[in-house]
């Protein structure tokens, strides 16, 4: 890397930021019932604690329920728990290897909360996008140091990076606003 840094590791890097983020909202719940609610979720199975997506299978059969099938019967009692204890505020109810979860409808304060989450998944995504920057820029005010690049092209390289997580943040920005607007969307 003599001369300049990874532009693409740093876009990669970004990216990777932005995508953490779309997981982290797509879990908080807005009107209709997803499967990616549960995806936070782990389950004590077999000695450690594993996704609930691998000891169940997870459905939507309608607009305000999910269902969870168990594949290993001995696995109810804990998958259960685990929804439970989630604070996800659900209450799954029991049936055979089959759960039942009725969504409770999204109160004004409910939402409220759900927003001020999807902020701190929010701030949690730009704090990373701007490590990323800082690494960018360090590496660059270095390859200037040592004199494996010149001055002009370190500015010119800095202005990228700057504009990559301008960029970058101003989508985290978007996609926020898009979840805030479906999340109180009554």
């Amino acid at each position: 890397m003599s001369g300049s840094v990874d532009l693409n590791d740093i876009k990669r890097r970004m990216e990777g930021a932005v995508a953490a983020f779309k997981s982290d909202i797509a879990s908080l719940r807005t009107g209709r019932a997803s499967a990616n609610i549960l995806d936070p979720i782990t389950v004590d199975a077999y000695g450690s604690r594993v996704p609930l997506n691998q000891v169940a299978n997870i459905t939507v059969p309608e607009p305000r329920m999910l269902g969870v099938s168990v594949w290993d019967k001995s696995m109810v009692g804990a998958v259960e728990r685990a929804i439970r204890e989630s604070h996800l505020g659900l209450n799954p109810i029991m049936d055979g290897q089959n759960l039942r979860i009725p969504l409770p409808e999204l109160n004004e304060e409910r939402r409220k909360s759900l927003v001020k989450v999807a902020h701190d998944y929010s701030e949690k995504a730009k704090v990373a996008i701007r490590h990323v920057r800082r690494d960018g820029i360090d590496g660059l005010r270095k390859a200037e140091k040592d004199g494996s690049l010149g001055q002009d092209e370190s500015r010119s390289q800095s202005e990228r990076v700057q504009k990559m997580t301008d960029d970058t943040i101003s989508d985290v920005d978007r996609l926020l606003a898009e979840k805030e607007k479906e999340i109180m969307q009554v």
